[in-house]
């Protein structure tokens, strides 16, 4: 253990809901490296991200700016090049910053005039980007040349093909472990790891996995652990009707009508269809797990692990069939937007911490310049979590997310929608539209009846709306700054 500034191994996944952990509380999953880590050091039970889609999220995190500041709200736009990530200040303040796997703040879809993701300045000087697996060799999507994954195979000589399961269409069964988009990332993660091992500089590593991102395509061993049990498995949390005073939207999604997130149709669908595909959403964690104890291990082996804060987090969540809603979409349920949160550090944070006040991913970037003694950026808007995590201070009073158009497409129209939440009420509204949610987590906890439209709660409802709009006014940018304003 040395005296010089923290090392970052930042791990994030990609749409994977709070409860997927054997740490949150899933009797289901195989997560013992996750769980350790949670254990020996600070789990946030109450960890929201700020947009239940990829692009806002990443952005958002990633400058500690909401989406609406940042200018990135919706997937497939490009943040712009003046906005300041984390491993840029940290670059400029000495550290070197690499990336595996995904980084999503630009247009991610390749098309013959669009070979790369679209990069700014974003401090990573070591590089090895690969946005998702590819398609199958019998697929007409393209591939990106620079996919490191795709080269990653092509050097083995293995082919990347899933095979569909036999009843359940939306599941496959993937590569096996050892030829996995995740296993790609630890095995690069890990060469990292090991080579800056031999510097004296801190480092910083983003290590953004794309599981358990849909399709549901877990190695068959994996999943078959599941399956041998699989009337075990709960179903989805949804009450037949429910979405009746919910907004059109949500119907849409529900029924398969709904374009922009490649949507499955809840209706008609067998128990052992719903059972399978969580069956194989948890596989893909599990493996995803396995992987991050490789790298970890690593972590020690190399003698880095005293100097390194290990952060694990999702960029945001899946509805996984609950309010017979799947996938992702205008819609802010806890399963949506409420994420895994732990930071481990032996040498400078609590061991055993487990905290249950309202967070945002928004403060995770003045939490990790507080932490390596980065100067502050004046443009962040999230909030240091070091008092929470030292009982000097309590979390947020409520947490705010943001969906503007943010998947483009919903049945012809578009879609605007601010959340704020607190731990006794959420309230949705739909911008320009007279549709919104309101929910009482005290007696609902599952968000099953909106209250809305209720009487009863038009003064909760007022008290929110106030609420709504005070968040909504705080993320008006804080740049430029002017001396002279006081």
């Amino acid at each position: 253990m040395t005296d010089r500034r923290p090392n970052i191994l930042w791990l994030c996944s990609d749409q994977q809901r709070y409860d997927s952990l054997g740490a949150y509380g899933n009797p289901y999953v195989d997560t013992p490296h996750l769980d350790r880590l949670a254990a020996g050091g600070v789990q946030f039970d109450h960890a929201y991200a700020q947009s239940p889609v990829c692009t806002p999220s990443r952005a958002s995190f990633l400058t500690g700016r909401y989406p609406r500041t940042t200018r990135a709200r919706q997937n497939g736009q490009t943040i712009p090049a003046d906005e300041r990530l984390v491993p840029r200040i940290l670059a400029d303040d000495g550290y070197t910053c690499g990336l595996v796997g995904k980084l999503h703040v630009g247009a991610a879809h390749p098309r013959p005039d669009r070979p790369v993701e679209r990069r700014i300045d974003d401090g990573y000087s070591w590089f090895s980007w690969s946005h998702q697996p590819p398609p199958n060799a019998n697929q007409a999507a393209m591939d990106w040349p620079n996919n490191a994954y795709t080269n990653w195979l092509r050097a083995r000589g293995v082919e990347f093909i899933r095979t569909p399961h036999p009843d359940t269409p939306e599941v496959q069964y993937g590569v096996a472990e050892e030829h996995q988009h995740t296993t790609w990332c630890a095995e690069t993660a890990g060469e990292f790891i090991e080579t800056m091992a031999g510097f004296d500089q801190p480092w910083l590593l983003s290590v953004n996995f794309y599981d358990p991102h849909h399709p549901f395509d877990p190695p068959k061993e994996l999943l078959d652990r599941y399956l041998d049990r699989l009337d075990e498995l709960p179903l989805p949390a949804y009450v037949a009707g429910e979405l009746d005073s919910k907004p059109e939207v949500q119907r849409w999604h529900h029924d398969g009508s709904h374009r922009g997130a490649r949507p499955i149709a809840y209706p008609g669908r067998t128990d052992r269809e719903h059972r399978v595909m969580r069956a194989a959403y948890w596989a893909m964690i599990d493996l995803l797990d396995r992987r991050i104890g490789r790298i970890l291990d690593t972590l020690e082996r190399t003698g880095q692990r005293d100097d390194t804060i290990v952060i694990f987090h999702a960029d945001h969540g899946e509805l996984l069939g609950d309010h017979g809603l799947y996938l992702k979409g205008p819609y802010f349920y806890d399963p949506a937007i409420r994420v895994p949160l732990i930071m481990n550090w032996p040498h400078g944070l609590p061991s055993g911490r487990r905290i249950e006040d309202l967070v945002e991913l928004v403060d995770l970037a003045p939490t990790l310049l507080e932490l390596t003694g980065a100067d502050p950026e004046p443009g962040i808007q999230g909030r240091s979590l070091l008092p929470m995590i030292n009982d000097h201070g309590s979390g947020r009073h409520d947490v705010y997310a943001e969906y503007y158009n943010s998947l483009q497409d919903h049945h012809g129209e578009r879609a605007y929608l601010t959340m704020v939440r607190t731990a006794e009420h959420k309230l949705v509204v739909q911008h320009g539209g007279a549709d919104g949610e309101l929910y009482d987590l005290v007696a609902d906890p599952g968000e099953v009846v909106n209250r809305w439209s209720d009487p009863a709660y038009l003064e909760v409802k007022a008290r929110m709306l106030q609420r709504m709009v005070d968040r909504m006014a705080g993320t008006v940018d804080p740049l430029p700054v002017r001396d002279d304003v006081w």
